[in-house]
């Protein structure tokens, strides 16, 4: 099932995506379930927005993929290396990437995203897939001077509108089977089956939930494979894994 949220009419509603319709739901279906109010809408008329607003945090992990972390000639964690974006960096498909002022070099990184379902601590790998609401696609944009040069990551990862997601959850989706691929104005910069992750999705949820509380609507990005790169004002940075669709957004200037 791909669920969406949308802007229509001047009010923010969910729907269940039924080809080129949506099915309008009562209310935010991780909290309210999947009842619907019979309303039908078509998508050319509605604005969808990030999928999901995280409610506490994003957790991010870094060099999930062994290419990634060759191409800047870092070593493979031997387990997940996690840190986090700010919520108000969310933005959804179509939504302007702003690079900020601060900033000379910023760069896309495709990711799949993991959207957690319920209150989730300490939970085996075994269990772990049991807490996942869905899946979307995640751009994990970093302002990588100001990474390197801070020697920590917050806010060359934190800036607002540095989390673009979308366009819809998923469901039903395995991750094991998809590709991801990230094209920077129609040219193939990054792609790589999600099968080359070094730590799973479920090993990821559990090794995160031993630190910390996961609540419902809390993102996972899951890692980024090779081929990050800059990109500028007027660029298009479109991220796409096969069952999930398109994150497609532009980028401007601060």
């Amino acid at each position: 099932m791909r669920i969406a949220r949308f802007s229509h009419q001047d009010a923010i509603r969910y729907g269940i995506v039924d080809e080129n319709e949506l099915v309008v739901l009562d209310g935010d279906p991780m909290f309210a379930g999947f009842d619907t109010t019979g309303e039908r809408v078509p998508l050319k008329d509605v604005v969808l927005l990030a999928p999901v607003i995280p409610r506490s945090k994003i957790v991010a992990v870094g060099r999930n993929y062994r290419d990634h972390a060759a191409e800047f000639g870092n070593e493979v964690p031997a387990e997940p290396m996690l840190f986090f974006k700010p919520n108000t960096a969310v933005i959804g498909p179509n939504d302007a990437i702003v690079r900020p002022r601060q900033s000379q070099q910023t760069d896309f990184e495709g990711e799949l995203a993991v959207v957690i379902g319920r209150i989730t601590k300490n939970v085996s790998p075994a269990a772990a897939l049991d807490h996942v609401f869905g899946y979307t696609i995640g751009n994990d944009v970093s302002a990588r001077d100001l990474q390197r040069t801070d020697g920590q990551w917050a806010r060359a990862k934190g800036f607002d509108t540095f989390c673009p997601l979308g366009p819809a959850v998923e469901t039903d989706f395995d991750p094991t089977s998809a590709v991801l691929t990230t094209r920077l104005n129609g040219e193939v910069k990054q792609q790589a089956p999600l099968s080359d992750m070094v730590h799973s999705v479920a090993d990821i949820i559990a090794y995160a939930s031993a630190a910390f509380t996961l609540l419902p609507g809390d993102v996972l990005l899951t890692g980024t494979p090779a081929g990050v790169g800059p990109f500028v004002a007027g660029d298009v940075v479109e991220v796409e894994i096969s069952g999930l669709g398109i994150l497609r957004n532009s980028a401007r200037d601060a």
